[in-house]
């Protein structure tokens, strides 16, 4: 089990989250992403079980997406720099615990340190990190709706 966290507390343990399959997209201009995607998946698994503890490590889904000059715009132009975003999809139920702002904090600050580890500092007070609550009621895995016992 990983330590506590002095901050934000001890990572959720696995017999009170369920977790299937928790998704990790990060966004980045993709002249910006090109050869750092080892280490950020890295970094971005890590991010999970720091939270999570070690046992959601073999369950992280990582995505990075990596979008070309001319697409990425803020104010109606396009823009030459931007710090990565990262989308962390998690059941919903997450939202309503009683530790909820702990979780939130500890996510907040476990992916924005996995994104500056790679891209650095310089983008750190730019990375934005949304969490989205997925109804388990509203999800499906192989055709079949994800029951909340599965």
């Amino acid at each position: 089990m990983l330590a506590d966290d002095p901050v934000t507390g001890p990572p959720l343990q696995s017999d009170t989250e369920e977790l299937p399959m928790p998704h990790v997209t990060l966004y980045a201009l993709e002249e910006e992403l090109v050869g750092h995607e080892p280490h950020l998946i890295e970094e971005l698994t890590n991010a999970v079980a720091s939270v999570y503890g070690a046992w959601a490590r073999s369950s992280v889904d990582v995505r990075l997406i990596g979008v070309p000059t001319g697409r990425w715009a803020r104010g109606g132009a396009a823009v030459a720099a931007a710090a990565p975003s990262v989308t962390f999809g998690m059941r919903e139920e997450v939202f309503a615990r009683e530790d909820a702002a702990r979780v939130i904090a500890q996510l907040v600050s476990a992916f924005t340190e996995a994104v500056t580890a790679v891209f650095g500092e310089d983008c750190r007070d730019e990375v934005l990190v949304e969490l989205v609550g997925q109804p388990t009621s509203r999800s499906g895995l192989g055709g079949k709706v994800i029951s909340v016992g599965s």
